[in-house]
């Protein structure tokens, strides 16, 4: 299983902060489809993608029992 934490608007509107995909490899690419059609997640492709807290890019690989964070952008004054 990977566990995906969700921060700032993701996580209002999965209604969670925490989600768990049951999968044993990904890509990134393909996890962020997976959360985009199971939780009606959007805007996914202006995320940080970090997997066990380094900065990922769409093709790397996602494994069980690792722990991804989705950090939208953020904006402020």
């Amino acid at each position: 299983m990977i566990q995906i934490l969700l921060f700032a608007n993701l996580k209002d509107q999965a209604g969670a902060e925490k989600v768990v995909v049951d999968a044993k490899e990904l890509t990134v690419k393909e996890l962020l489809q997976i959360l985009q059609e199971k939780h009606s997640l959007t805007n996914l492709e202006q995320v940080m993608v970090a997997v066990n807290e380094e900065y990922s890019t769409s093709e790397d690989l996602v494994k069980s029992g690792d722990t991804v964070a989705l950090i939208p952008p953020v904006s402020g004054g």
